[in-house]
């Protein structure tokens, strides 16, 4: 597994891979058909391909030469990192692919003194990765 930056050949699978990863965690929280519209907006492929211009940002996926595994897209607003997506398709979670990815965002940004990041309060598992990783609420 290996961590790049990724390209518009990727964006087909950035997409599939957030739709699976969103319906996979947010169902039983917000239901099927409001994850279908988020992901239909949020994750589109026109709104996915900004990501690959943007300025002060890295958009990067975690890649085994086959499949995509997880994909971070963060930008600097000063001194701080916003990281904005940080997701690992499902069959992959809790094989550090999460920890790979977090790694590379905060070796984009030398710069920042502080990263921050929002979280569904009722998605546990992410809510527990992140402080296993040292961030607080």
């Amino acid at each position: 597994m290996f961590v790049r930056t990724a390209g518009e050949r990727d964006l087909e699978a950035i997409r599939a891979l957030l739709v699976e990863t969103w319906h996979a965690t947010y169902d039983t929280i917000y239901g099927a058909a409001k994850v279908t519209e988020i992901t239909g907006e949020w994750h589109s492929l026109a709104r996915l391909k900004t990501h690959l211009v943007e300025p002060n940002s890295e958009f990067l996926v975690a890649d085994d030469g086959t499949a995509l595994a997880g994909v971070a897209f963060a930008r600097a607003e000063s001194k701080a990192v916003k990281l904005h997506q940080l997701y690992v398709r499902p069959a992959m979670q809790g094989r550090g692919v999460g920890g790979m990815l977090l790694d590379e965002i905060e070796g984009c940004f030398p710069e920042a003194d502080k990263i921050t990041l929002e979280v569904e309060p009722a998605n546990e598992r992410a809510v527990a990765f992140y402080v296993a990783q040292g961030f607080v609420k």
